[in-house]
C-alpha cells in the first residue's frame, strides 16, 4: 500500500454527492486528510465530516470574496507546509482556485465534479470569466479527473485543460437500506396509498426546481415529493401547488424506499449521486440531459433522458405513472446496472492508481 500524503481540499462539504465523494476517497485511502471550509447561509454540513479526518480553513467558503480567499489561500499554504503532502487533490472551482494556487512541492491534481457554465447563479460575464480561470489553472495542474466523460468532454471544448492529462473515474455509491414503501411514508408523513415523484437535491437555481412546479402544474392528478434545502426554498414554498410536497432535508434511504420514481430538473450536473442512489433502491429515473446524466441512465431502459422542458418530462412521467409493469422493469435494470458500474471499491483503486503514478 502506498504511504502518500493526499491532502483534499474543498471550500465546504454540504450535503450532497460530491461531500459523499470526497468523504469515501479520505476514508478509504491511507494517509488522506480534507481541509474545507465550513458551510454557508441555509445549507446544512453532510454528517461524512464526523467519520474523517478534518483540518479547516475557517476563511474557505463557496462565495466569492477576494479578502476571505486571500486569507483562505494563506491558512492553506500554512496547512501545505505542516502536512507536507505528496498530492494536493482539489475539488470544484473555488477550492480549485485557492488550492491549485497554493505553491508546494507536491503535484497537483483536481477533480470536476460538474461545472458552472449552465449555473444561472452566474452572470454571463462571471462564466466568462471562470472559463478563463479554469484555463489557466489547468496548465498548473499535473492530472485532471472528472466524475463522467461527457462532463470533461464539455470543459475540454470551453478549452479547459486540452493538452493536459484527463482521466474519468465515476463515484462509488453505497446502496442505501431500504424500506417497505408504506413505513418509509408513513414516516415522511406521505400518503401510503397512489404514485409519488421524488426529487431530492439542493434547493437552488442550478437544479432548476421552478421546472419541477411547473411539471407539476401540469400533471395536476400526481403527486410530487422534494428533499433538500438551500436558497430557493422559501420561494419555492410559496410557489409550489397542492401536489406537491416540501419535506426539507430528509433521510435519503426513507426517501427514496417511499417514492415511485425519481427526477431530475437541473440545469447542470456532474454524474449525481443521489440519482444513482435511487437506482440502487430500484427506482426508474427521469433526468434532464446534462452534464454526464445519459452515461448512467440509459434512455428507454433504465428511465428517459430529457429535454430541459417542461412537457417533456411531463410526458415521461404520465408514461410511467399509468405503467406499473415499465416502471418495475426499468428499476431493476436500473439496480443491476448500478451495482456493476459504481462500486466505492473500484472508485477507490483508480484513485489509488493515479496518484501512485504522479508520487
Amino acid at each position: 500500500m502506498s504511504s502518500l500524503k493526499i491532502l483534499h481540499v474543498i471550500a465546504r462539504m454540504n450535503i450532497g454527492g460530491t461531500s459523499h465523494y470526497i468523504g469515501e476517497l479520505v476514508a478509504g485511502i491511507p494517509n488522506s486528510v480534507l481541509a474545507t471550509g465550513n458551510v454557508q447561509g441555509a445549507e446544512r454540513e453532510d454528517e461524512t465530516v464526523n467519520h474523517i479526518e478534518v483540518i479547516r480553513i475557517p476563511h474557505l467558503g463557496r462565495k466569492i470574496s477576494p479578502l476571505n480567499d486571500y486569507k483562505s489561500w494563506l491558512e492553506l499554504k500554512r496547512v501545505v507546509s505542516q502536512f507536507q503532502p505528496d498530492i494536493v487533490h482539489t475539488h470544484t472551482f473555488k477550492a480549485g482556485l485557492v488550492g491549485r494556487l497554493t505553491p508546494g512541492q507536491h503535484k497537483s491534481v483536481h477533480t470536476y465534479h460538474g461545472h458552472l457554465f449552465n449555473d444561472t447563479s452566474f452572470s454571463g460575464l462571471a462564466q466568462i470569466a471562470i472559463k478563463v480561470i479554469e484555463r489557466y489553472l489547468a496548465r498548473k495542474t499535473d492530472l485532471l479527473i472528472s466524475v463522467g466523460k461527457k462532463v470533461g468532454e464539455e470543459l475540454r471544448q470551453a478549452g479547459i485543460g486540452q493538452d493536459k492529462k484527463w482521466i474519468s473515474i465515476a463515484p462509488g455509491v453505497n446502496q442505501l437500506p431500504q424500506y417497505e414503501k408504506k413505513f418509509a411514508r408513513e414516516q415522511l408523513g406521505l400518503p401510503v396509498d397512489g404514485f409519488l415523484v421524488g426529487w431530492m437535491a439542493r434547493v437552488t437555481n442550478v437544479k432548476n426546481p421552478q421546472l419541477l412546479l411547473e411539471v407539476a402544474r401540469m400533471l395536476p392528478d400526481l403527486d410530487f415529493v422534494v428533499a433538500g434545502g438551500g436558497d430557493l426554498l422559501k420561494i419555492i414554498e410559496k410557489e409550489k401547488g397542492d401536489n406537491v410536497r416540501i419535506l426539507g432535508w430528509t433521510d435519503a434511504a426513507i426517501f427514496w424506499s417511499a417514492v415511485d420514481c425519481a427526477i431530475s430538473t437541473s440545469l447542470s450536473e456532474g454524474m449525481p449521486i443521489a440519482l444513482i442512489e435511487a437506482q440502487l433502491a430500484g427506482l426508474p429515473i427521469i433526468a434532464t440531459d446534462v452534464g454526464s446524466n445519459s452515461e448512467f441512465i440509459t434512455n428507454g431502459e433504465t428511465g428517459f433522458i430529457s429535454q430541459i422542458q417542461a412537457r417533456d418530462l411531463a410526458n415521461y412521467l404520465a408514461i410511467l405513472a399509468h405503467d406499473q409493469k415499465l416502471r418495475l422493469k426499468m428499476g431493476k435494470t436500473a439496480q443491476t446496472r448500478a451495482f456493476q458500474d459504481f462500486s466505492i471499491q473500484k472508485m477507490l483503486a483508480d484513485h489509488q492508481k493515479v496518484y501512485e503514478t504522479l508520487g
